[in-house]
């Protein structure tokens, strides 16, 4: 199949570029990511997909960078720290903007069939990937071709580790951006909370441990000086038994 894949960035097209070419798809990568903020991450995420697929001769399209019209369809739902709900929603309106330009760009040149390679990551929303791929691929009249790609993340970890590719921390909307931080603050406080409750349910026993080790050296600090005061009385009669001893002579 002449297919058209939705890349999301370098490292997450790794595993499946290799998957669908040996499935034997003919593979042209599309750029469509308005949802990328700033515009400096966007273009840092292009030019680390485009410097590994020079290395492997495949071709590269970058679709149209409207972060505007993102912040239309896509910002109104804003961030969403606890509100899973509000991500999930969120997420989908992202998805549904991202797979509509690619289907449409599929069918106006002549693909066959579009698939993504957002399903790698484990913080997706699968379901709604898959979801929102084929109601795109219906509206263009071309063939969805979803996979998850889950099962292969750890090894696209490690590949673009090995190839020294950028790795991003956050999915990419500013949204994201924000709760990621909000999130790895709230682990890191959790982790520190966690450490100082470790560290007072074992105070006390470090304290009494402490005791112990003082009242041991006591003991023995004690001990020592009665065997020095017995051994001195002991010296002193022996002494004084040897003048005895050396007057009756």
């Amino acid at each position: 199949m002449k297919l058209l894949l939705h890349a999301c960035c370098g490292p997450c097209s790794l595993e499946p570029v290799r998957i669908l070419q040996q499935a034997g798809h003919d593979i042209t990568i599309f750029y469509a990511n308005s949802n990328i903020a700033p515009g400096e991450e966007y273009a840092h995420r292009l030019l680390t997909l485009k410097t590994w697929t020079q290395g492997v001769n495949l071709p590269v399209i970058e679709g149209s960078y409207q972060p505007a019209l993102w912040a239309e369809k896509v910002g109104c739902f804003g961030l969403a720290h606890n509100n899973p709900f509000q991500r999930e929603q969120r997420c989908r309106a992202c998805y549904k903007l991202r797979l509509e330009e690619t289907a449409l760009y599929a069918a106006q040149n002549g693909f066959e069939g579009i698939a993504t390679t957002l399903s790698v990551s484990p913080y997706q929303y699968t379901s709604i990937i898959q979801e929102e791929l084929q109601k795109a691929a219906g509206i263009a009249d071309v063939t969805p071709l979803f996979e998850d790609f889950r099962p292969y993340y750890e090894e696209a970890t490690r590949r673009s580790r090995a190839l020294g590719m950028y790795r991003q921390n956050y999915c990419g909307c500013s949204y994201s951006y924000q709760e990621a931080e909000y999130e790895r603050a709230e682990r890191k406080a959790a982790r520190a909370a966690e450490r100082a409750a470790y560290e007072a349910a074992h105070a006390e026993e470090r304290a009494a441990e402490e005791a112990a080790r003082l009242a041991r050296r006591t003991e023995r600090e004690a001990y020592a000086q009665k065997q020095a005061r017995k051994h001195a009385v002991l010296k002193a009669l022996r002494e004084q038994a040897k003048k005895t001893s050396s007057s009756d002579l």
